[in-house]
């Protein structure tokens, strides 16, 4: 689908709709008209777009995909919560670097023998997320726990499959219909059944004067807001938005690393000058820390540049417009779908010189 929205772009330029089934679509292209859309005007496409494979199972709910004001009290409460949760707790930061030592134990059991790291970064970054959602870590070898990421990877792969692109273009047809598309609702159903338990688990301990994790402080939050009939601190977004941090999180994460091995790999003088100054500024005897960030400024862009590189939501999440809108000339009904091509603002020939 991206090639194709590139092609058109090369023809209609940098701003044009196409036709997703019965819905428009606006697409921008190039870093002009998604920075001019995204940054320039904020508050006009803030709106989230549909994912119609995925609208049976959080049907505008959760942090990821909720919309107004529900999006903006989910999203405060959840970045204060992450944020400031090492505040006479562990920190997020003790709880990554801890598991950076087991995933480093992981990989010396190897005993420099070939391997491939796609299924211990996994367990690495999904066991940070637990630690901070569930207030625990697993083994990487515990049954439940690769149950849930056998969960995640399939759905991922039910995702990027040609049927779920169809669907999205085709979907008030054949959401009556049976087929391959039904295995995603069914696969994060079990998923947020998982997470269900924990809550029920959670909610059974709870002490609201010491909130153990982010579940905690949701159901505290929920208890402040029963009286309020507007609040969005619900079971539902509780469930789903707990939902969205493993979902969003896990794959990109442990995807990212996947790929900056590979660059390493393919570029040594890189990998020795990032071992240069890991050396120098932490050496040996301690673990590293968001502290030491400012002190290693090659070793930063380094990330940086696998990030741009690795481009891994080449499509971007779709957005849509709160309101009717005039851009470049155009007129934008409100409610249209737009696609901010991600990829083309990272690999932008005028941004960058070997994009």
């Amino acid at each position: 689908t991206f090639q194709s929205l590139l092609k058109l772009s090369e023809r209609y330029g940098p701003v044009f709709t196409v036709w997703l089934g019965p819905r428009p679509v606006l697409v921008l292209r190039g870093t002009g008209a998604v920075r001019e859309a995204l940054v320039g005007n904020p508050e006009a496409f803030a709106g989230r777009g549909r994912m119609p494979t995925l609208e049976s199972t959080f049907r505008g709910y959760g942090v990821v995909f909720s919309d107004g004001e529900r999006w903006r009290q989910l999203r405060r409460f959840s970045l204060t919560v992450l944020r400031d949760f090492g505040m006479g707790r562990r920190s997020i930061e003790s709880r990554i670097q801890e598991e950076a030592q087991e995933l480093l134990r992981e990989f010396q059991k190897t005993q420099g023998r070939p391997f491939d790291p796609t299924f211990l970064l996994s367990c690495a970054v999904s066991n940070v997320i637990c630690s901070i959602v569930f207030g625990q870590r697993f083994p990487y070898q515990e049954p439940e726990f690769l149950r849930l990421l056998q969960m995640m990877n399939d759905s991922f792969r039910e995702m990027s499959t040609s049927w779920a692109q169809l669907y999205d273009m085709a979907e008030p047809l054949l959401r009556w219909l049976p087929g391959p598309h039904r295995r995603i609702p069914r696969l994060l159903g079990r998923m947020r059944g998982f997470i269900a338990r924990r809550v029920r688990e959670s909610a059974r301990s709870l002490d609201p004067r010491s909130p153990r994790h982010f579940i905690d402080a949701f159901l505290i939050q929920m208890d402040k807001e029963k009286d309020n009939p507007n609040s969005e601190f619900t079971m539902e977004n509780l469930e789903l938005t707990t939902l969205n941090l493993f979902f969003a999180g896990t794959e990109t994460v442990s995807s990212t690393l996947r790929f900056g091995f590979l660059y390493l790999m393919k570029h040594p003088q890189v990998e020795e000058k990032v071992f240069e100054e890991i050396s120098r500024v932490i050496g040996s005897g301690r673990a590293p820390a968001v502290a030491d960030r400012a002190l290693m400024p090659f070793t930063d862009a380094t990330i940086h540049e696998i990030q741009r590189c690795s481009d891994l939501i080449p499509m971007n999440v779709p957005h849509r417009v709160t309101r009717d809108t005039e851009f470049r000339g155009f007129h934008i009904p409100k409610g249209t779908d737009v696609y901010p091509l991600l990829s083309s603002v990272l690999h932008d020939p005028e941004s960058f010189r070997n994009p």
